[in-house]
């Protein structure tokens, strides 16, 4: 057995990012793994850390190793192929090592098991009924109790026993030690999808479904791994295609891992997915308890489960014989991690599957234009799907130019062509949906006299406005009441820029006082069962309208929907990110893909004050290869992402002065170094302010850099890391990497 360990300490600091060794004494030889959390001497103190590596041979000199001091028993260990995933993750990334394991270790500790208990009798009927006796002589009335019930029935549930018949859990241990009953303890996992019926499969994919399921398990069997990239319009069958996958891994002795991008879709794609795999299937999101997701990762190590379903960390599911990870609505962008190390699931998957002789499938009706563009160059093999499921027709999507709107009278949110067909599908017994991406009932709180913004004191954002008189920071949740009068000039016209889904549920129920409205957004979705509740009333025909944000429009099915109406298509176009004419083109087309999925056309309402727009005019098509080579075009224009690669680094301290000098030497520091050691162009831009320069009253500065080869972004932030590690500002500015940002800093 090893002898010796390489331990990452669990400190998350860049100056700790190595790995230290530690002798395994005697006594914990047969029991050290790879990945295991252990306690280790450093320094003064005891902390922990995780093995990485075990070793017959000592590194350095044996007599100033130290001993590991113990096994933390109460955490999860770490595969050994996520250890090597981590440190791709750390190379690829940045941040420390130790929160790369972190990252890829969904659960973090063990949770003490469910034990389902039965009391049976251990005694023969005969020696039983003579025990009975004696105890009733001696007036041991609750011995004699449950002995009288075993003797008519000879096992009975725990609960029955302790809460019908009144007796104690000491009193039940004190039989069993005597030998007069046996206490039977069997594991009972918890089971999120455990109230789930399966109503059965029956499904027979069309031509161009088989077409692409054959292109892939043909691949697979001649023992190609490769990533596909499903480009199928909404309501084409992407998922029975996923399935259709999933069930030829499954006999082939392998686990799937299946990415959605919002834990609102778990409903519906699980219910899709257990009608046809029961209780091989299981779910992984954090809106579980620890119990239920610590059950979930041991259902999936010991082989119990065959598919995981879940947002981003499913990814880090501990298949022992992975075969297949799909990413559903690969484009949405909560794929990539906001915190440290700030992976994208796409590449991180596609990775994993490299390192397990796995093979990934992307899909998306309005694919992410990085994979397009790969795809095209022949990185990805695409696969298409031109037609909905049974023939059904595209929704007719129409465009209404607010501006217009206004200079007709109409203050509305609603257009009055969106308002008289909501009366007509209220009519006809249809349902509604209407998309706004944005929560609250207001967007900002202004003046009308001064201009003047209410703004977070601790952030450098407008606070929103809520129904409960109230504004917000969505930043840092900081509130204050809305003011009566001007902070700057003292005026009385003072008011909210009105675009919120409050307020749009407020104009909704007053001009259709007779329809049932449902709101889901991230204020009526805090719950556990919120998401589940909401979806699966609309779905059963309890309401007629749902409002909602980006979690409405995402992958749900719901046949009766036939109109769709877009309420402020600018608001994700004019905002100060390259692909904001991207995420307004796949926004649009998701929510225009919601109607009409059932046997009645749907229709589809776009209110926008730049109807102009490329991404506009491609969404009311449906026509994603046009708005691909408009976009594509400028993308190589401006050497943005994914004809160029861009690396972004963060700056980021409670003193502004601080941020500002590490900002500059860095910067100072990347543009030697790439002077020196490159000999493609790299270009730098800045370093300047974050586009909300302060948060929760941290300053955030920022640089740029620009390189055709993403390997040379890679060089310059591992110099530019080690190179922050020697500044004297090191200690009080936090440092940070993102490659080909999807949301920024």
């Amino acid at each position: 057995m090893a002898e010796y360990a390489k331990v990452i300490v669990d400190i998350s600091q860049e100056k700790l990012d190595k790995t230290f060794e530690y002798r395994i004494p005697p006594y914990l030889t047969q029991r050290i793994t790879v990945g295991m959390q252990v306690y280790i001497p450093f320094g003064s103190r005891r902390i922990t850390g995780y093995v990485v590596e075990l070793s017959d041979e000592a590194e350095y000199d044996e007599d100033k190793l130290k001993n590991i001091a113990g096994i933390v028993t109460d955490s999860v260990p770490i595969e050994s192929h996520l250890i090597a995933l981590a440190g791709w993750m750390r190379e690829h990334y940045g941040g420390t090592m130790n929160q790369a394991l972190k990252m890829v270790l969904p659960i973090k500790e063990k949770k003490k098991a469910v034990e389902h208990k039965r009391v049976r009798l251990a005694l023969h009927p005969v020696e039983a009924k003579n025990q009975l006796g004696a105890y009733e002589r001696r007036h041991s009335t609750a011995r004699a109790k449950l002995l009288r019930a075993l003797l008519e029935e000879e096992e009975l549930d725990w609960d029955l026993v302790t809460h019908k018949l009144g007796v104690s859990g000491s009193v039940i241990r004190a039989m069993e030690e005597s030998g007069v009953v046996k206490v039977i303890r069997e594991t009972q996992y918890r089971n999120p999808v455990s109230h789930l019926t399966s109503r059965g499969y029956g499904l027979t994919l069309n031509d161009e479904q088989q077409e692409a399921v054959d292109a892939v398990w043909s691949d697979y069997e001649k023992g190609i791994r490769s990533t596909y990239l499903i480009k199928g319009v909404t309501g084409s069958g992407k998922t029975e295609v996923y399935m259709e996958l999933i069930a030829k891994m499954q006999k082939a002795g392998r686990q799937a891992i299946v990415l959605i991008p919002e834990i609102a879709l778990t409903y519906q794609t699980v219910l899709r997915f257990y009608n046809r795999f029961g209780d091989r299937v299981s779910i992984l999101n954090s809106r579980m308890s620890p119990g239920e997701r610590y059950d979930q990762f041991l259902r999936a190590k010991n082989g119990e489960i065959d598919v995981m379903i879940g947002p981003r960390s499913a990814l880090f599911t501990p298949f022992a014989n992975l075969g297949l990870i799909i990413i559903d609505e690969e484009h949405e962008t909560s794929y990539k991690s906001e915190t440290v190390p700030r992976y994208h699931a796409r590449e991180t998957a596609i990775a994993r599957a490299a390192m397990l002789d796995a093979s990934v499938v992307l899909g998306s009706a309005t694919p992410s234009v990085d994979s397009y563009y790969r795809a095209k160059r022949g990185e990805y093999r695409l696969l298409t799907l031109t037609k909905r499921v049974k023939e059904r027709p595209l929704p007719a999507c129409g465009v209404v130019d607010l501006r217009q709107e206004l200079r007709e009278g109409n203050r509305s949110i609603l257009s009055r062509r969106l308002d008289g067909l909501m009366e007509q599908r209220l009519r006809a017994g249809e349902q509604t949906m209407l998309f706004i991406n944005r929560r609250g009932v207001a967007g900002f709180v202004s003046c009308r006299a001064c201009g003047h913004v209410i703004k977070c004191p601790h952030c450098d954002v407008s606070l929103s406005q809520h129904a409960n008189g109230r504004m917000v920071c969505h930043y840092c949740g900081y509130t204050e009441p809305v003011p009566v009068q001007c902070p700057a000039c003292g005026s009385k016209y003072i008011s909210g820029f009105k675009a919120g889904t409050e307020k749009i549920e407020m104009v909704v129920r007053k001009r259709f006082p007779e329809a049932r409205v449902l709101r889901m957004d991230m204020d009526t979705t805090r719950g556990k069962e919120d998401y589940e509740q909401i979806l699966s009333a609309f779905a059963n025909h309890e309401a007629d309208i749902l409002i909602g944000t980006q979690m409405i429009v995402k992958g749900h099915d719901f046949p009766d929907v036939t109109l769709v109406g877009v309420l402020a298509a600018d608001l994700s176009l004019h905002v100060g990110d390259y692909r904001a004419a991207e995420r307004t083109f796949q926004l649009l087309t998701q929510a225009a893909g919601r109607a009409g999925r059932g046997n009645k056309p749907g229709e589809v309402v776009i209110q926008t004050y730049d109807p102009e727009h490329y991404s506009i005019e491609t969404a009311k098509a449906q026509d994603y290869d046009a708005f691909y080579e408009q976009e594509i075009a400028y993308r190589k224009i401006m050497l943005y992402p994914p004809v160029w690669n861009m690396l972004v680094i963060l700056c980021a301290s409670k003193s502004e002065e601080a941020a500002d000098a590490m900002a500059a030497e860095l910067a100072a520091a990347a543009d030697a170094y790439t002077g020196k050691n490159t000999k493609e162009k790299v270009y730098l831009v800045g370093p300047v302010d974050a586009a909300i320069a302060k948060v929760n009253d941290i300053y955030k500065k920022i640089i740029y850099l620009k390189a055709e080869n993403y390997d040379t972004l890679v060089k310059i932030k591992n110099r530019t890391e080690v190179y922050a590690r020697e500044s004297r500002y090191y200690k009080n500015v936090t440092v940070m990497f993102d490659f080909n940002p999807v949301n920024g800093f």
